[in-house]
């Protein structure tokens, strides 16, 4: 090729790329036939556009379900010949004539001997976003204890929506251009163009997590970076071919996937071609992104790619691809996470948002503060976390609690504390709650701080109704030191007769109210949430409770503690139906002990109290 060449080359791409950015022509559906070529747009390296060659194979036609399409094609030029479908390319245009004919969306899977891919009709990207879903898809993020690979990879499988397979009878498939063996052999192969999912800031342990859970559910989990500013690209707004990503996490650390933007009209963005978590009704942040380097691989390559700044806000996650405009973010939660260590001096703070999501925010608020502990755990090593946690809401009271966690499992049982709330609070069923921020404070120490509960005893003879009284307490801490609280118990002045003192821990005390049925009334309001895990108990506290052997019943989940005989007769009559349960004795005083230690074990003692 010579010189003047060259240059004649350049300039028509050149202008080829302006003419695409002043107007958006699409060819439908019904004009693309197999032997027609066309050119691609995508990045392979920092923010340049770049073409790529493309042939059209065919068309599968209701291959996604009725009316759903895919056109068929192979992939030449720049690095596609050594690998692939590259990872990341989701949403790239492809042209024929200059018309736009769809995105970039699907890979036949891996060790594909060459580039051949499925493209989403433009068609049916803009009529998914002309008839937006106005309610979000999925359930909520819950997590139980013992948080594993296993169980958080379950949680993810079920907490998500996995995109439509293809059509499973190859009768149901009509094919276009494509011969009969080559149609049906492609329809099954072709898969979503996995999407990149760029970890920033994450330790080892917590991208193996999340790679454990997503990549087989049509992403692949990168370590990247973040950029800002011009670094990133100029200040012109995104345009087909662009590097897109979608955030899940910003700020100390981040999170999010990244693909191609496919159009631009009038601001509204169009990309990927393919969902990202298919959430339907979607609130993530919408960001340049610039690509890295490319990881050749012999079974999927992939674009590594740095995230930049916002520049508009995701609002559908559809079967088609992801749509939203550009402008503003959506809000996204603060969190402010503060670390230390009184044995090491050392003191860190974490400022980082999460998504306004009832299935992310917890999920993503669990993920980013386990983070944040194991990226100092290796230097500090702590074994017991002590936790100061302030969630705010709007127009509503906070959701506060400090409690600690010590041994084997508090790293893990302290992350959940923190984000276990939010999803009682994101998924109430009687109204929607905007979460202010959240406000973290964690003192991590070096050793186990735990202690059982020994013997327990009043400091006195003849306890008297009316009176206070000492009650000991003694515990044995992890080292063998014995340690001794005593509470002053005030004596109902209507007491008298044989009774019981309880003292236990959180754990032995939730337990007992379970199985006599106190406290299991269902919340009939937010108000109510918010108030149950206000008072949740604590696991450094011991509770005291003064007991009368007098029958009762607990009735729709109230206790009613000693009851007349006549009604205690007409409720245990019938304790199906009724749907009560006998309770044996009535709780006269309640009382808690705060101590420096995860304490653990029960204790009960008789007592005699005479009339004052």
């Amino acid at each position: 090729m010579t010189r003047l060449t060259t240059v004649i080359y350049a300039s028509l791409t050149a202008l080829f790329l302006s003419d695409v950015l002043a107007a958006t022509r699409l060819m439908p559906l019904d004009e693309v036939k197999a032997g027609m070529t066309g050119v691609g747009i995508t990045v392979f390296q920092g923010i340049k556009r770049e073409e790529f060659d493309v042939h059209v194979l065919g068309v599968l036609r209701n291959v996604m379900g009725p009316r759903r399409n895919v056109i068929v094609a192979r992939l030449e030029g720049g690095p596609l010949g050594e690998t692939g479908v590259i990872q990341g390319m989701s949403g790239s245009p492809i042209y024929i004539d200059d018309r736009l004919i769809g995105a970039l969306s699907y890979s036949l899977g891996s060790f594909s001997t060459q580039a051949i891919a499925g493209i989403t009709p433009i068609e049916e990207m803009i009529d998914t976003d002309t008839h937006p879903i106005t309610v979000a898809s999925g359930g909520t993020a819950s997590l139980a204890l013992p948080l594993t690979r296993e169980s958080f990879s379950t949680l993810v499988g079920n907490t998500f929506n996995p995109s439509l397979p293809f059509a499973l009878q190859p009768a149901d498939v009509e094919l276009l251009g494509l011969a009969p063996a080559l149609g049906t052999s492609l329809g099954p192969l072709l898969r979503p163009i996995a999407t990149p999912l760029v970890l920033t800031g994450f330790v080892p342990e917590m991208h193996d997590l999340w790679a454990s859970a997503f990549n087989a559910r049509g992403f692949v989990t990168t370590i990247g970076s973040s950029v800002a500013g011009e670094q990133n690209s100029s200040s012109s707004p995104l345009v087909a071919g662009d590097a897109v990503g979608v955030a899940l996490i910003t700020g100390d650390i981040s999170m999010a996937g990244t693909g191609t933007v496919t159009m631009v009209e009038e601001s509204r963005v169009y990309a990927f071609g393919h969902p990202f978590y298919n959430l339907g009704t979607a609130n993530f942040p919408m960001t340049r992104a610039r690509v890295t380097t490319l990881l050749p691989s012999l079974a999927l390559s992939s674009k590594i790619a740095a995230i930049g700044d916002v520049v508009g806000r995701i609002d559908q996650d559809r079967a088609t691809g992801i749509f939203g405009s550009l402008g503003p973010g959506p809000r996204m939660i603060p969190v402010r996470l503060s670390l230390s260590s009184p044995d090491r001096e050392i003191h860190q703070i974490f400022n980082f948002q999460v998504i306004d999501d009832r299935v992310f925010t917890p999920l993503l608020t669990y993920t980013s503060v386990l983070n944040a502990f194991l990226s100092w755990t290796r230097e500090l090593g702590p074994t017991t976390y002590s936790v100061d946690s302030v969630t705010r809401l709007r127009d509503h009271d906070d959701v506060s609690f400090r409690d600690m966690y010590s041994g084997d499992a508090a790293l893990v049982t302290a992350a959940t504390s923190i984000s276990a709330p939010l999803t009682a609070l994101l998924s109430n069923h009687f109204e929607f709650v905007t979460v202010e921020n959240i406000d973290v404070k964690i003192i991590a120490r070096e050793e186990p701080l735990t202690a059982t509960l020994q013997r327990i005893w009043l400091d006195t003879t003849r306890p008297r109704a009316g009176d206070q009284v000492p009650l000991k307490v003694v515990s044995r801490n992890s080292r063998g030191e014995e340690i001794v609280d005593t509470l002053l118990m005030d004596i109902p002045i209507n007491a008298s007769g044989s009774m019981q003192i309880l003292v236990s821990d959180a754990a032995h005390l939730q337990q007992t109210d379970i199985q006599e049925g106190r406290g299991s009334q269902a919340s009939d309001s937010l108000t109510q949430i918010i108030r149950t895990l206000n008072r949740k108990r604590r696991n450094n506290h011991l509770y005291v409770r003064l007991l009368i052997p007098k029958s009762g019943a607990v009735v729709k989940g109230q206790a009613l503690p000693a009851l007349p005989s006549s009604v205690l007769a007409v409720l245990t009559s019938d304790l199906a139906n009724s749907g009560s349960i006998p309770l044996k004795e009535a709780i006269l005083g309640e009382w808690e002990i705060e101590t420096n230690y995860t304490v653990s074990g029960s204790r009960l003692i008789t007592i005699n109290v005479e009339t004052g």
